[in-house]
């Protein structure tokens, strides 16, 4: 599954390529990919022009001027490909990025109204987990997933004041499991996880209570850097995601800890990172830098 950083490069790229283009036309083969009626489809999708592409967490949300916004999760899987007068590739990195489209794995086809290009927006996805889900555009704050979850990391609001607090919520559970839930911010998962706490130099598996506010301030900070390196580079998932231009991202090449167990420790080269499970997660560490209190 995609996590921030993944997903903030889709939205930058689709910003690009659809605001302002109008849907004249949708097709779809699977219908919990896009469980949509045809009535909404027809008074809410086609004929209305997309105003802007957002995001809240891992969430894609593409708005329409009918008040009305396609709601898309990509899963494990999901891509979405622009073809048009240029090509836009994102997603999930088998041959549906560079081939021929539709094709066996396309559940959804957005067609845009611009005969010159004849541009078409693909939503493929090969285990079919993804979906888009037309809601009322007011009514997507109410999502049961958006008022559950926690806040952006990379917004001028959430301060380390912020950070502190909400973590203390969860003052008996391991740093690590706190930080991966969503509920307590927004979009980290395991890679951002793993090098943030080397960042801070906190053991993961160490309780939240036994952690100085000090040391939870350097957290804050060593999420938001990672968090933005990682946007900079265009993600880091080389295996399942690529950025806007269809290639993969590159912040994997860049990472202190993650899958670099038995290479040295960037600050002590004496020292293997070595990896784990914390949280039910693979974990990578420096046990030199990251001793357990």
């Amino acid at each position: 599954m995609p996590e921030l950083p993944e997903v903030e490069t889709v939205r930058t790229g689709l910003t690009s390529l659809i605001v302002g283009k109008t849907i004249k036309a949708v097709d779809f083969d699977w219908p919990k990919s896009f469980p949509n009626s045809p009535t909404d489809v027809n008074a809410f999708i086609i004929g209305a022009k997309v105003t802007a592409v957002k995001r809240r967490a891992k969430v894609l949300m593409i708005e329409l001027d009918s008040n009305y916004t396609l709601v898309t999760h990509l899963k494990m899987t999901g891509q979405l490909v622009y073809v048009g007068k240029e090509r836009f590739g994102a997603g999930h990195p088998n041959d549906s990025l560079i081939n021929r489209l539709p094709d066996k794995s396309t559940r959804v086809t957005f067609e845009f109204d611009d005969d010159s290009e004849n541009p078409k927006l693909y939503f493929n996805d090969q285990r079919k987990f993804g979906w888009i889900r037309l809601i009322p555009t007011l009514e997507v704050p109410n999502i049961d997933f958006f008022k559950k979850v926690g806040p952006e990391p990379l917004t001028d609001e959430f301060t380390a004041k912020v950070f502190i607090s909400r973590v203390e919520r969860r003052a008996n559970s391991t740093i690590k499991a706190a930080i991966l839930d969503q509920t307590v911010l927004a979009g980290i998962g395991n890679i951002y996880a793993d090098e943030s706490l080397w960042g801070a130099k906190i053991h993961p598996a160490t309780r939240v209570r036994d952690i100085p506010k000090l040391k939870l301030t350097k957290l804050h900070h060593e999420i938001r850097y990672v968090l933005n390196l990682s946007i900079e580079k265009g993600g880091s998932t080389d295996r399942n995601y690529v950025n806007a231009e269809g290639k993969r991202g590159s912040y994997i090449d860049f990472a202190r800890v993650f899958r670099q167990e038995g290479k040295p420790c960037p600050r002590h080269p004496d020292t293997l990172i070595i990896k784990t499970k914390v949280a039910s997660r693979g974990t990578h560490l420096c046990p030199r830098c990251q001793i357990l209190t």
